[in-house]
């Protein structure tokens, strides 16, 4: 499988299906809950789907205003995402291991909205929009709860951004 992951990080170090590491990849993204309505055999098979890679520290693995078509979970490590803002980079997050990147791009194909940039070694398990329409033609019931998964962490991002920016919108009475 290829993936502009590799493209656009060449010390990418290609390791394999996440299904290698599964244990890991299970561990990190049990603190998250994105993964919660899935069982351990649908995350190992969803894991099958992914790509790892291992990056150094300081590696842009997605650029703001590129074109993406993969989305990116971080199993191991630590990186920030960096919004440009007024031609000055701002660091909105701070990614930890079982946080997902790249989802918007990967649903809608639009450019990535922000970069993430490594802040130690790391390794992401990568889901292409190729694989991810694999995994709907193979395991149609299990790529619809991913589907549906993603689409839960999009609205619960967009309700905390949306209070973050309107305080005080929870206590008006409609």
């Amino acid at each position: 499988m290829t993936s502009n992951f590799a493209e656009l990080q060449p010390d990418a170090e290609p390791l394999g299906t996440v299904s290698g590491f599964v244990n890991e990849f299970i561990e990190a993204v049990e603190p998250q809950h994105m993964f919660d309505d899935f069982s351990r055999q649908e995350t190992a098979l969803l894991s099958e789907y992914l790509e790892c890679f291992g990056v150094p520290r300081d590696s842009v693995v997605v650029r703001e205003g590129d074109d993406g078509d993969f989305l990116a979970i971080l199993v191991t490590g630590k990186a920030v995402i960096v919004k440009k803002h007024d031609g000055v980079d701002k660091v909105v997050h701070e990614l930890l291991p079982g946080e997902m990147i790249g989802e918007m791009s990967l649903v809608d194909g639009q450019c990535r909205f922000a970069s993430c940039v490594t802040t130690e070694p790391s390794d992401f398990g990568v889901m292409t929009r190729d694989s991810f329409g694999q995994l709907l033609a193979d395991h149609p019931r299990l790529g619809n709860k991913f589907l549906l998964m993603l689409l839960k962490l999009n609205t619960s991002r967009l309700r905390h951004t949306t209070v973050a920016m309107l305080p005080g919108i929870l206590d008006s009475s409609v």
